[in-house]
Parts: structure tokens; sequence; C-alpha cells
């Protein structure tokens, strides 16, 4: 099995809405696997089907709990969230420094509701309804802006988003060059 490939920043492909997901069938079970596969080797915690051209309200998480294991890694903890919807953001606000596999290696704080309640269906199509904080909270608002075709530099200034396109391009022209210099 090929790991999917990460559509990056400028593709337009990430602009678009996803569609809501009818059904759980053999191929959403195949691209839950290949989404887990592309996440883990990227490497990342959260990936949405946009991300890997596939314009689907489906995304992917694993934050890892606990502590590290003997290979330096906590417990893996893979979450599935089908057709996610944010039900009741709180006023309240907290401030992550996010980054995101379709903007590689680029960081920026990012300013979004602190507790959200939300609901979504998991990879057996059960649904679920619950309040969510901290990094989870965070994470799946990310990940659903991809849904929307929105990115997290979506939510910086004009300043702050040019800037860290403007190194994103450096970080690409640099790399490319020392590929042709070896």
């Amino acid at each position: 099995m090929a790991i999917l490939p990460i559509l990056e920043v400028p593709d337009p492909r990430l602009r678009r809405i996803s569609a809501p997901v009818e059904a759980m069938t053999d191929e959403i079970r195949t691209l839950i696997a290949d989404m887990f596969e592309a996440m883990y080797a990227a490497p990342g915690i959260g990936l949405a089907a946009a991300q890997v051209d596939v314009p689907l309200r489906l995304l992917v998480m694993d934050l890892v709990d606990g502590p590290p294991d003997a290979s330096g890694k906590g417990t893996r903890n893979p979450r599935v969230f089908i057709n996610p919807e944010i039900l009741d953001p709180s006023e309240e606000r907290s401030v992550y420094n996010e980054g995101c596999l379709s903007v590689p290696d680029q960081y920026a704080e990012v300013e979004r509701p602190a507790v959200i309640r939300a609901r979504w269906r998991d990879q057996d199509w059960v649904e679920h309804e619950q309040l969510l904080d901290g990094l989870l909270a965070t994470c799946l608002q990310h990940e659903m802006d991809h849904l929307n075709g929105v990115l997290f530099i979506d939510h910086l200034s004009r300043l702050k988003r040019d800037m860290l396109l403007k190194k994103l391009a450096k970080a690409r022209a640099d790399s490319g060059r020392k590929a042709r210099a070896a």
C-alpha cells in the first residue's frame, strides 16, 4: 500500500469544500487506514481527507496519550471523525502554536475557541457528542477547517501570513538547490 501524498500550499485543491460521507463503506475504511498511514509517516497528529485530495468530511487524529514507551513515543490513540460538527464553541479563547502538514515546517500562533461541543461519527458509524478542550479541541477545529477549504494561515494577519509563505518559499528553494547540488 503506497502512502497517500499530502497536498501542500498553494495547491488550489486545498480550498475545496468537502462533501458529507453518506455511509461507511469498504472504500471509506480503506481511506481511513491510508490516512493514518500517511499521517504517521509525515509525521503529524491530524489529517483531513481534503489534504490527500479526497474532498469528504472525514479526518483522523492521534494525539498520542501517556508517557513515552521504549521507542520514545506514547501509546497511540487513533481517532476518526466523520462528518464532524461544532455545536457550541465557547467564548473563551485559547492560543496554540499550530503547524500543518500542508504548510510544511511553518508554525504560528492561532486563536480559537478554548472549548467546543462537537458531534461526529466514528469508524463504526456510531454517533458521538462530546465537550472537548485543550489540544483535542484545537486539533479538531484545525482539521475541520480543511473540510471547509480553510488553512491555519487564513487565521493570521495578512502580514504574518505573507511572512510565513515567504519563509516556506525560501525553504523550498533552498531544498531544491541542495537537491540539485547532491
